[in-house]
């Protein structure tokens, strides 16, 4: 990598050096010299844009939760078409990508990474489960808004039944993810009871 590429740029292939190698070889071996070696840059690069690694770590994973803005918006932009069973097993595979799933360990066996995140935003120390956590919130209050989903539905525990049911599923890859209907099966249990009309149970 040439010594006078733009900073955005240097940045950019740094961080999809390091999203190459915690897909292919897992969180443990993510490690300065292996983002540098990836990348084929010199490992003086990453420090000249990085106070240390953790900083690194830290600007990674806020790009990559950023990146889970776009697939909030779509789910949001849903409430109201479709189903909800669809659209929340659509957005659960979609927000538990590879990517995701492989920054969550990496942000829980790293001490110093989630103080760092934390510093970095309110809330931030687990980063990218805040951000799907939000998302899926939102689009269910949105429902139960317009009556899809029964008016004292407890929206706080069934985000959380949604969200941590869905990291258990995703969090095994080995070697794909989980099928589609085991995603549903797990949506249209956590929801039993909360839809209106017959899909509600007494």
């Amino acid at each position: 990598m040439p010594t006078g590429v733009h900073l955005r740029d240097a940045r950019q292939q740094l961080f999809d050096a390091a999203e190459r190698v915690l897909l292919r070889d897992g969180p443990n071996e993510l490690t300065s010299r292996a983002v540098t070696e990836e990348a084929g840059c010199a490992k003086g690069v990453l420090h000249r844009h990085f106070d240390d690694f953790d900083a690194f770590l830290t600007e990674l994973v806020l790009d990559r939760a950023a990146q889970l803005e776009t697939q909030a918006r779509t789910l949001r932009e849903a409430v109201g078409t479709g189903t909800v069973a669809d659209n929340l097993s659509g957005a659960l595979t979609t927000l538990f990508g590879p990517v995701p799933v492989a920054i969550i360990p990496l942000i829980t066996f790293r001490d110093e990474l989630r103080a760092r995140l934390r510093q970095a935003r309110p809330g931030g120390g687990l980063a990218i489960l805040t951000q799907i956590t939000a998302a899926v919130c939102a689009y269910l209050a949105d429902e139960r808004g317009i009556g899809r989903i029964a008016a004292d539905a407890d929206i706080d525990s069934l985000t959380l039944s949604l969200v941590g049911g869905g990291h258990l599923l995703f969090a095994d890859r080995d070697p794909d993810p989980p099928a589609t209907a085991t995603v549903d099966k797990l949506v249209t249990t956590a929801l039993a009871g909360v839809l209106p009309g017959p899909h509600r149970r007494s």
